[in-house]
């Protein structure tokens, strides 16, 4: 998929901490806190570099940070003086605005078709420089530099991996509701690129990225058959994962990418399989006469969540992959559907039903602590960034004559707060989301 980009990326760093630079570090756990002030400077221009694309860079920096809800963004005309990127700031001025960070940028051509960027991160009231980098692209790619700069200062000063440099496949619904179009679609975890991954013609759900970014599972009713497909990210290719002599769906890559598990229905029952895309093997995980959908691994490919109806009502379990094991471990009021577990293990996101209402929650890997995040009318599908801090989901609003039904793209953190959409083009309904891992 990103051979195309030609990405160059050359990374040094000087990290001075005091213990005045090392307090400075904004709690992600707790809700509620004050946010790291951040002043983000213009970014310097070296050369043919145009204006455009180097203020394009800085406001994608400042709203990567600003969306998280972890930082302010102090504003630019309250800036007290302009500091090069060979000179050193004037830190009693910048204590004056309450800036408690400071970012100088540059950005220059590398060779015939490449940019440099750098940057550097000022501890103001530590008066050090904690945080220095030099990133290299190609020109074509060169928006990638600002959300890899984002990426750098959130993990800087909040300890954190960051998840700006990622994208997020989905579902892209248009049309009347008894006439949807659904294809699926790709596009940057702020809303911009979005591009066609499947044609109009047919009908597809479940995408799910492998994790090296070089394919998608998902399902395809193509030709009238629900069969779970591959598609290469790199060339566009679509081919049948494999056939198994009944529906498929539901699937997701194991951690290392080898296998995919899916659903499976068999004589009228649905299980849930494994797949081996070496050996093309397939192997049985659950059994019995009840529905086995939504599997979800743990990170270490140790245990699987799924959802399951074999205790009366649609509930959460977890199989040991080892042993064979299951165990239910959702028994509040309500259903509850589409686990996901977080890349870090200590979560397990979900769905839940109750009191006509849908709930989008997060519980730790025993169903313990359950959290509710955000509710409505109809939401589903949670799906993790990197670093286990937020979730998108798709939210679906109700009408009152039933004609229209507009879906959102909506992102959460882990502490109820700050959720946002993200932004699609106009007549665009977002489905489905699956955020994916770091780019490569």
């Amino acid at each position: 998929m990103r051979k195309f980009i030609s990405f160059v990326l050359a990374i040094f760093s000087f990290v001075f901490i005091s213990n005045a630079n090392a307090e400075l570090h904004v709690d992600v756990v707790a809700g509620g806190v004050d946010p790291i002030s951040i002043a983000v400077q213009k970014f310097e221009t070296i050369g043919s570099v145009s204006k455009s694309d180097a203020k394009m860079l800085r406001e994608v920096v400042e709203n990567d940070l600003k969306r998280t809800g972890l930082f302010r963004i102090i504003n630019h005309d309250a800036f007290p003086e302009y500091v090069k990127m060979n000179e050193m700031p004037n830190f009693k001025s910048w204590t004056a605005i309450k800036a408690q960070t400071l970012v100088q940028a540059s950005i220059q051509p590398e060779g015939k078709d490449k940019y440099k960027l750098e940057f550097y991160l000022w501890d103001v009231a530590g008066e050090e420089q904690i945080e220095a980098q030099s990133l290299i692209a190609s020109k074509k790619s060169v928006r990638r530099l600002a959300h890899i700069m984002a990426d750098a200062i959130y993990e800087r000063l909040t300890g954190e991996t960051g998840y700006f440099d990622t994208q997020i496949v989905f579902i892209a619904e248009t049309g009347s509701v008894t006439n949807r179009v659904k294809r699926m679609a790709i596009i940057d975890q702020d809303g911009y690129g979005m591009r066609y991954l499947s044609d109009k013609n047919t009908f597809v759900m479940s995408p799910h990225f492998s994790p090296n970014m070089s394919t998608v599972v998902f399902l395809s009713y193509r030709n009238d058959d629900p069969m779970v497909w591959v598609l290469d990210l790199e060339n566009g290719d679509q081919t049948k994962l494999g056939t198994f002599g009944g529906m498929s769906f539901a699937p997701r890559f194991s951690p290392d990418g080898s296998k995919v598990a899916l659903s499976l229905v068999k004589n009228g029952v649905t299980n849930i399989y494994e797949y081996d895309i070496t050996t093309k093997g397939l192997r049985q995980l659950t059994f019995g006469s009840h529905i086995d959908t939504s599997p979800s691994y743990s990170p270490d490919g140790r245990y699987m969540a799924f959802n399951s109806d074999r205790s009366g009502s649609q509930q959460i379990h977890v199989l040991n992959l080892n042993t064979g094991k299951q165990e239910r471990i959702t028994f509040g009021a309500g259903r509850y559907a589409t686990p996901a577990w977080s890349p870090d293990g200590k979560f397990i996101a979900f769905t839940k039903m109750a009191d006509d209402t849908f709930y989008i929650g997060i519980m730790n890997p025993e169903g313990r602590h359950e959290k509710i995040l955000a509710g409505g009318w109809y939401m589903e599908a949670p799906s993790w960034a990197p670093g286990s801090r937020r979730l998108v989901y798709y939210e679906t609003e109700r009408t009152q004559d039933g004609e229209e039904r507009i879906s959102h793209i909506r992102s959460v953190d882990i502490t109820g707060r700050n959720i946002y959409d993200i932004d699609l083009k106009d007549g665009i309904n977002g489905t489905e989301p699956t955020w994916s891992p770091k780019l490569p």
